[in-house]
């Protein structure tokens, strides 16, 4: 955290104490505020955002304690020091166990005040990161690298490459299941911010009332039901990355707000009236045409040009067919890990079946299919009879249209009829009984078809 961007309060209640510690900060570069006793103190906490507090113990009107537990409560990752004489040094001690960070015995030096306050700051610091790092660990997002070879992924990755290491707003558009959010994290995670958290805020699925809460955060007693102070995602992502899912979700009174976030890169929470300084990189992810949006009022122009700045497509799976193989083998080495299995290939009619398929729900579409017929197949292999069992049968191409070529009743009665009989190795009886008709109709469509 830079010091220009953080906020210190001095409560104590001699004025050589307030001058004196105001001088030295102010001079590190903090922006400094100071109260003569906890009431004045505790308001002004309340009305501003402060990052560390510098605290008497002995206070008139309010004790220290008391104050101490008022900051604690309505928020707990800001750090307070504790000023205090050597006779009440047991008393101080006594504070750090209540929720104080640490202490400063006067009579204390200018180098003992910087040393205690930048730690302090970056405790603050670490505080926000480990919630971040607890919400990313109970997040089930997809894990690893955009895989593939073809010639729309190269071209992807070659600008992810040059726009990582930039500080430039990027947004991803395409369909859902592309890998929108993988591919904002693998940016991340080659830029300069690598060290600091990546937030994921699911525009879609947050209600309106509390989406000012989600990003900017709110304090206690600031609504009915707002218990206590709450860290707005963008305050959690200080120095990294910020990426918001389903951008086009968002109303356009909260998007006036994210557009003064972006443009003065700081936001102020709910009930509070002093801003608070963030370090973020947004990313932002569509899987609608934004600039249709605009044209239908829907979506800020100035909001759209801001996030825009280097647009990034990610092409259907449709569209690159040539990288199914290499996802199939991705996936598959993760299903086994994570069920434990040792499916070591996929037959060559569910390959064919697989590479055919439309994937109307992309690389998620994908995963899920893989992870199903991993989990429930009871062989070394993936086939199409483990396809359909496994719920997607009436999805794959021997039934759906394959690129808009319909099939007549009668090819996919012949198909469908060839696949259950491999799948149970040309046992007639149990085909028939799949099937739900009797062995000499069987025996007769078989004759037909020339299955035989």
């Amino acid at each position: 955290m830079k010091n220009d961007n953080a906020r210190i309060l001095i409560i104590d209640d001699e004025e050589a104490i307030r001058d004196s510690c105001s001088i030295v900060l102010r001079k590190q570069g903090y922006d400094v505020q100071t109260a003569a006793d906890g009431v004045q103190g505790l308001k002004l906490f309340q009305q501003g955002s402060f990052y560390a507090v510098l605290l008497d113990l002995k206070l008139p009107g309010m004790e220290g304690k008391k104050v101490l537990s008022r900051i604690k409560a309505d928020s707990p990752e800001t750090p307070v020091i504790i000023i205090t004489g050597f006779a009440s040094i047991e008393s101080a001690v006594d504070t750090i166990k209540r929720g104080a960070f640490d202490y400063l015995a006067k009579p204390f030096s200018p180098e003992e005040l910087r040393v205690l306050v930048k730690k302090a700051l970056e405790s603050r610091t670490l505080y926000t990161r480990n919630i971040a790092m607890q919400e990313e660990f109970n997040q089930t997002t997809q894990s690893g690298m955009v895989i593939g070879k073809s010639d729309p992924i190269v071209k992807v990755m070659d600008i992810v490459r040059r726009v990582s290491v930039t500080e430039s707003t990027v947004l991803i558009t395409g369909e859902s299941g592309t890998g929108k959010e993988l591919l904002a994290a693998q940016i991340h995670n080659f830029s300069l911010r690598r060290n600091a958290p990546f937030v994921v805020v699911d525009c879609g699925a947050l209600v309106e009332s509390l989406f000012e809460s989600e990003l900017f955060g709110h304090v206690r007693g600031s609504f009915t039901g707002a218990h206590e102070t709450k860290h707005g995602r963008f305050e959690v992502a200080d120095g990294g990355t910020i990426f918001l899912d389903e951008i086009s979700n968002i109303s356009l009174n909260i998007q006036a707000k994210l557009l003064r976030a972006i443009q003065e890169r700081e936001i102020t929470r709910i009930g509070n009236t002093q801003p608070l300084k963030v370090d973020v990189r947004i990313i932002a992810a569509t899987n609608e045409n934004l600039a249709e949006c605009v044209q239908a009022g829907k979506f800020r122009e100035d909001l759209f040009y801001r996030l825009s700045v280097v647009p990034i497509h990610l092409p259907p799976l449709r569209e690159r067919r040539e990288d199914i193989p290499d996802l199939l083998e991705h996936f598959i080495l993760k299903s086994n890990k994570k069920a434990r299995k040792t499916i070591r290939q996929i037959s060559p009619e569910a390959r064919k079946a697989l590479l055919e398929y439309e994937w109307p729900g992309n690389i998620r579409e994908l995963e899920n299919t893989i992870e199903r017929a991993v989990v429930l197949s009871e062989a070394d292999q993936i086939d199409l009879t483990g396809l359909l069992y496994h719920g997607i049968g009436s999805n794959l191409s021997f039934l759906n249209p394959t690129r808009g070529q319909y099939k007549s009743m009668a090819q996919m009665e012949q198909e469908y009829i060839q696949l259950v009989l491999h799948a149970n190795n040309g046992n007639r009886s149990k085909t028939a009984q799949i099937l739900g008709i009797d062995r000499k109709t069987l025996l007769a469509k078989i004759k037909k078809y020339h299955l035989a």
